[in-house]
């Protein structure tokens, strides 16, 4: 592989969030200049995408409901970026360094009256060929009791598994997931679960993670991917399960395991 698609997210005065084809991949808090990249070739499909930039991301709220949009007004130092980056392998994904396929800019002038959250859009064509990844054909999910409190039984053997140190619960969940992630990358599937597996047990030999356990007030849910996934998310809008541990360096760091599961037939699949 001699390129790699990347989004590259940008902020400063604003928290922003990165969406690619109706997917949340990443946020970043702009309290200071913030930058984030992302490969993404497990979420781009062969054709008509669409990039989106969130500003202000609302917090999540219960089904149904939406965070009414608040006028602020600009002091002319805060913006946000999102490009759509392709960078040959082993070059620093930067405009500087890489084609630039797409991008959003957000950047108010002084004493333009704003609105949060905000979001801008943008569709492309990428003459590239792409899998029919299994998300696209997997049914719009249904948010009703009885998948919610699948989910939490879930997501508790997965928590659990990690609490022990045992990747095994995770991967057998994620399988249908690493097994694309290896075709997005043109990777091998044994290494892609070996390097899951080497990173919980090693995490969990430098310090025991500590998963917070689920319950229906605590795991909150949002429907993704035009609704045929639904993202296990904590109320800070980030990933729900999450450890504390360590960087290469050993800073103490927060761990995160996105979880974005299709329910089929009460069996639940963790397909991004």
């Amino acid at each position: 592989m001699e390129r790699l698609l990347v989004l590259r997210l940008e902020a400063l005065g604003c928290s922003a969030e990165a969406w690619f084809n109706g997917v949340p991949l990443g946020r970043v808090d702009g309290q200071q200049s913030t930058v984030l990249n992302l490969p993404v070739h497990e979420y781009a499909l062969a054709g008509a995408n669409q990039l989106e930039l969130v500003i202000n991301p609302a917090p999540v709220l219960a089904e149904g409901s939406e965070a009414e949009a608040e006028p602020a007004l600009s002091d002319g130092h805060l913006g946000a970026r999102l490009c759509l980056l392709l960078p040959r392998m082993g070059a620093l994904a930067h405009p500087s360094h890489a084609r630039t396929l797409a991008a959003l800019d957000w950047a108010p002038a002084e004493a333009e009256v704003y609105r949060s959250p905000t979001r801008l859009q943008q569709r492309l064509e990428l003459p590239i060929s792409f899998p029919r990844w299994r998300w696209l054909d997997a049914p719009v999910q249904s948010l009703n009791p009885s998948v919610r409190a699948g989910l939490v039984d879930h997501v508790m053997g997965l928590a659990l598994g990690l609490a022990k140190g045992d990747a095994e619960p995770l991967i057998r969940a994620s399988r249908l997931r690493l097994e694309e992630l290896a075709q997005a990358y043109q990777r091998e599937l044994g290494s892609e679960v070996a390097r899951l597996r080497a990173q919980v047990q090693s995490q969990h030999a430098a310090q025991a993670l500590k998963p917070v356990l689920p319950s229906l007030g605590n795991l909150k849910l949002r429907a993704v991917a035009g609704g045929r996934l639904l993202e296990c998310l904590g109320a800070d809008g980030l990933p729900f399960l999450r450890s504390p541990g360590r960087t290469a360096s050993g800073a103490a760091c927060m761990l995160h395991w996105p979880l974005r599961v299709s329910a089929i037939e009460g069996e639940f699949y963790v397909l991004r």
